[in-house]
This record gives structure tokens, C-alpha cells and sequence, in this order.
């Protein structure tokens, strides 16, 4: 099986969102950054399936240059190969990227059996591209899978439900977006790590696309903030402690 899976480098989560002084974009100078949690079981998943059908795991980026970070990683997981496509860091639309990478995909010297996404990106969460893609390349497409498989030649996935699970069969080729905890990602050890730096990279220059949304700012939501009450100064203080533990049930 030859398996394509596409990545995107996103500030960590939990970290300070800085916006620039124009708020039209994310201040990166002190910020970190990774692949989201959805298309990290995505890459492991795709090398699980390579491991028992055998095949190939490629993966793909669109990003600035210093995304082949989250390829080494990827590449670090499992998978054979990596593509980026490089941009200026600039952020691409939903139907930019998907343009982008469908131009990648048919680029490829063999096609892909399965294309497999995270359910959505930890930044922007548009959940569109793997949509737009499966409908560019007609080809069917099931989302938010918590479980995966291929047998007998065709595709086996489930989503969770209200009460259970639903499932879907579907002929291959085709396109999935994987949700966080459809397994659990392997840690790579320190070989794994070294090897990932001598898997090949190929660098690819994506041609924009005009976009067709127009941003006019970002915001940052505000903070529930930290709120402090004093309860007095010494033991004059214990009645109101034993009040609050009261209201709190814990006496």
C-alpha cells in the first residue's frame, strides 16, 4: 500500500498566542511549534497499516521551510518520505491548500491507496481540506474515524456516535480524516530520531492561488483571569475559611 498523509506545523497548544502590532497574524519569534494531536495518530496510523499490509508512508506539508521540523518528526514516527512545499509562512486558505496539495498528489509518480488527514488542524480547525481534496480527486472521503482498517482490499472505518459506533466501508482509493485517540502515538527512540535525518525530503515550490476570503484581523479571546479574595489577617480569618469550606462541601 502506498499511504499519503498530510501535516501541518501549528503553535503548541497551551502556549501565549502573541499577535503581531497589524493583528493579522501570530507573533512566532517565541513560540513553538508541532503537528496537531489528530494528525500525529493520523502518521501513526499510516505507518501501523505499512507495518501490516507493507507499502510505503510518505508525508506531506505545505509551510514556511522550517516545517521540515514536523517532517522529521513524522519521518522520526515511521514514515519514508517527506514532502514540502514551501512557502513564505503566509497563511493559505482552505481552498488555496487543498489546491496546493491536489497539485502535489497528482505530481507523484504512483498513486496513494489512502490519504489520510488529521480531523482538523489545532490552529484554524476549518475541517475542509480533506473534503475538498477526496471531491478534487473523486474519490470518497469518511471523516472523524476512530477506528481504521483495510481489509480484503477495501477500507473499514468507524466513528464514534451517541450510543455506539458507525460503520462505514468503502472502496479504495480513498481520503479519511483520524481523530485524537484512534490509538496512541509510539515515542520515538533515539535511532529512530537519526534515521528520520537521512530520509529523503523532497522540496517543492506551490504556486499561490488568489484568495477568495479576505482576513481582516485576528483576535485573541479573552482570559478568564485570576481572581484573589482575602479572608483576613490571622486567626480573625478562620471563621471565614470554615465558611468557605461549608459552601464547598467539604465539612
Amino acid at each position: 500500500m502506498n499511504l499519503l498523509v498530510c501535516v501541518k506545523r501549528v503553535p503548541l497548544t497551551g502556549g501565549k498566542i502573541v499577535l503581531t502590532e497589524d493583528e493579522r497574524a501570530i507573533e512566532t519569534r517565541h513560540l513553538g511549534f508541532t503537528v496537531s494531536p489528530h494528525e500525529e495518530c493520523g502518521v501513526e496510523e499510516a505507518v501501523r497499516l505499512v507495518e501490516r499490509h507493507g507499502g510505503e508512508v510518505v508525508v506531506l506539508t505545505l509551510g514556511p521551510p522550517e516545517a521540515e521540523e514536523q517532517l522529521r518528526d513524522a519521518l522520526a514516527l515511521g514514515a519514508d518520505r517527506g514532502v514540502l512545499l514551501a512557502t513564505d509562512g503566509g497563511d493559505w486558505d482552505p481552498e488555496a491548500t487543498a489546491a496546493a496539495l491536489v497539485d502535489a498528489i497528482r505530481a507523484e509518480p504512483a498513486d496513494f491507496d489512502l490519504i489520510v488527514f488529521g480531523n482538523e488542524s489545532a490552529d484554524n480547525a476549518n475541517y475542509q481540506v480533506p473534503i475538498r481534496i477526496a471531491h478534487a480527486l473523486g474519490r470518497p472521503c469518511i471523516s472523524g474515524l476512530k477506528a481504521l482498517a483495510v481489509e480484503e482490499g477495501q477500507l473499514r472505518g468507524e466513528q464514534e456516535v451517541a450510543g455506539g459506533r458507525d460503520v462505514y466501508v468503502a472502496p479504495l482509493p480513498a481520503v479519511v480524516s483520524v481523530k485524537e485517540g484512534i490509538n496512541l502515538p509510539r515515542y520515538p527512540s533515539v535511532p529512530a530520531k537519526l534515521r528520520a535525518r537521512r530520509k529523503p525530503i523532497e522540496r517543492r515550490t506551490p504556486e499561490p492561488r488568489p484568495a477568495r476570503l479576505e482576513m481582516l484581523r485576528l483576535s485573541v479571546p479573552p482570559g478568564r483571569g485570576r481572581r484573589a479574595e482575602v479572608l483576613g489577617e490571622g486567626p480573625a480569618a478562620a471563621p471565614a475559611v470554615v465558611g468557605v469550606m461549608q459552601e464547598l462541601g467539604v465539612l
